[in-house]
């Protein structure tokens, strides 16, 4: 019994066997051995159940796979700032609910670039897959791409990352935590990606096939080498006031030299890109089919700077931009005190609703001067308090179903509406050349022919027919000053406001009063609170290279980290103020 106690593990075992000791150590090397191969084996497994057999090898990738996204992201970032806050900055719409970025700048001092650096991320990558497989498409039109998207960050927000973003998955602290290029450095590497693109784009070797990946231009290089060299004529004339000897080299070399670097001249090149309209996701941004109420739609109202300029000129362009207003007010003091009534008129052999309405039924402080009675397009005016109460509204809501101003065209509203999101036009180029040629006195081709074959190009691209009578009017007819060829480019970038936003920074065109106690438009984004907390050295850096101003915000917790700060494009240029 006592040796069946010394011998519970294995009892039946003779441990007085000289070789039992020996004979166990071998056998518990043979079962941990088995253990660790169990364990190799289960690792094995563990990585092979947690490989998606759905998912995409990054080594092996088609780059077609990801470059539909790249091209459709980059076209739908330009139109949600350019149809969205920018378009209230520049004043082409006005909101009437929830309107503080809108109307009146409130970005709240975290204007975020993610998404920015997301889509070229993923343009690197194709870009990348490009350089290992001798693509020569694909190298081409990623560096167009690359251009289009630092083009965008710098001209917002001024110096960025730029030769160390895009690294974070490599090692070192540079990459997790970038150092910010200049703002001409950027400006100088984005003309030098151009050069390179139109080189590698113009090869008769040229390797590769996008397919229907190529959302843009279907895989057709010569329309790619367009949309480099138009950009590359947008990035010189940003340089005009700051650097005008690079800017005229640039684009003399491009005018003069069509065949080594043929531009954007008809509609049919733009780059521009349609709408499926499938999902809220792919439709246009102000969509009310998926949205049930609408509220995107509705509380996006004309701008009353916008609507008074095109009816200046008697521009046609305002029925395709806008809605006439549902019903127009008549104020008539003959009427008896106390009248408000909605009626059927006739204007202009057209049945119409008419508001008759006694100024005694105004509310307190409104006086007949505050009316807007055209009886076809009301804007909202900027910098109110209360605008969905403008005009005398019947509906006291954000985002209210205010009849007597102008809502944006309906067609605005729908999903698929054929509306494109339009990146770069021939009406951009056409007048980028008028200005140079008629205002800096560059050799850039016929100054007037291009300012009326940008005219041509915009009502073409809204369907609005023949421009030929409306070049005569008085406000219109070409009288070569940067003003009124900077108005018409204002005019034509109706849902791609930011370009027309650089444009004011750029000239002081159009003259604008701002909606804030500053009194002016602002210049530039925020830096993105996400850098000022993580990124702090370098975004400080940078910031400590920003001008300041008479109209910066004495308040702002990061110096001179302001809306109104200058960027180093306009700094000692005199513009836009």
């Amino acid at each position: 019994m006592k040796r069946m106690k010394q011998n519970t593990i294995l009892p039946f075992v003779n441990t007085n066997d000289k070789n039992f000791w020996m004979k166990t150590k071998y056998i518990s090397l043979v079962l941990m051995a088995l253990m660790i191969g169990g364990l190799v084996s289960c690792t094995k497994e563990l990585v092979k159940m947690n490989e998606n057999p759905n998912g995409a090898d990054p080594n092996t990738t088609n780059p077609n796979m990801v470059l539909s996204t790249v091209l459709t992201e980059s076209a739908r970032s330009f139109v949600n700032l350019g149809y969205q806050d920018m378009a209230g900055t520049m004043q082409h719409t006005q909101k009437d609910g929830w309107a503080g970025g809108h109307n009146g700048y409130d970005w709240g001092g975290s204007n975020n670039w993610a998404g920015y650096y997301s889509i070229l991320r993923d343009n690197q990558y194709v870009y990348d897959r490009a350089v290992e497989l001798d693509y020569g498409l694909h190298q081409g039109i990623t560096l167009v791409i690359k251009s289009l998207m630092f083009g965008l960050i710098t001209d917002l927000w001024g110096d960025a990352p730029y030769s160390n973003a895009l690294k974070g998955a490599q090692e070192g602290l540079e990459n997790k935590f970038p150092s910010y290029d200049t703002q001409q450095s950027i400006y100088e590497g984005i003309l030098s990606d151009l050069n390179q693109a139109n080189t590698i784009l113009a090869s008769s070797g040229l390797t590769g096939s996008v397919g229907s990946a190529d959302v843009i231009y279907n895989g057709n290089a010569l329309k790619w080498r367009k949309f480099a060299n138009s950009l590359a004529l947008r990035y010189y004339m940003r340089l005009s006031e700051k650097l005008p000897d690079v800017a005229r080299q640039g684009i003399e070399r491009i005018a003069g030299d069509p065949g080594t670097y043929p531009i954007i001249q008809t509609i049919d090149d733009d780059v521009a890109l349609s709408f499926p309209g499938n999902n809220n996701g792919d439709s246009w941004p102000s969509n009310a089919t998926y949205d049930t109420d609408s509220t995107n739609y509705r509380r996006i109202k004309m701008a009353d700077t916008f609507v008074r300029a095109l009816l200046q000129r008697k521009d046609p362009r305002i029925g395709a931009f806008a809605n006439r207003v549902k019903i127009f007010i008549n104020v008539d003091e003959t009427l008896p005190a106390g009248t408000d009534v909605v009626q059927t008129t006739t204007v202009n052999g057209e049945e119409r609703l008419v508001r008759r309405i006694h100024p005694s039924r105004f509310p307190s402080g409104v006086t007949i001067a505050d009316i807007n009675q055209d009886t076809n397009y009301v804007g909202l005016p900027l910098g109110l308090s209360v605008p969905y109460a403008y005009n005398l509204s019947t509906d006291m809501q954000q985002s209210s179903r205010n009849p007597h101003v102008s809502w944006v065209n309906s067609v605005f509203a729908n999903a698929k509406n054929g509306i494109k999101a339009r990146v770069l036009s021939a009406a951009e180029v056409h007048f980028i050349l008028a200005e140079a040629s008629a205002v800096y006195g560059w050799n850039a081709g016929d100054a007037e022919d291009h300012y009326k074959k940008g005219v041509q190009a915009s009502f073409s691209v809204w369907n609005v027919g023949s421009a030929e009578n409306y070049l005569t009017e008085p406000d219109v007819a070409f009288d070569g000053t940067q003003e009124q060829i900077i108005t018409q480019k204002w005019i034509a970038s109706w849902s791609t406001a930011a370009e027309a936003w650089f444009d004011w920074r750029r000239t002081g065109y159009p003259q604008l009063t701002g909606a804030t106690q500053q009194g002016v438009l602002p210049i530039r984004f925020y830096y993105p609170l996400e850098e000022r907390n993580l990124n702090t050295t370098n975004v400080n850096a940078a910031i400590q290279r920003l001008e300041n101003t008479p109209y910066d915000d004495p308040f702002l917790s990061n110096g001179k980290n302001g809306i109104w700060t200058k960027p180093w494009v306009i700094q000692g240029t005199g513009k836009p103020w």
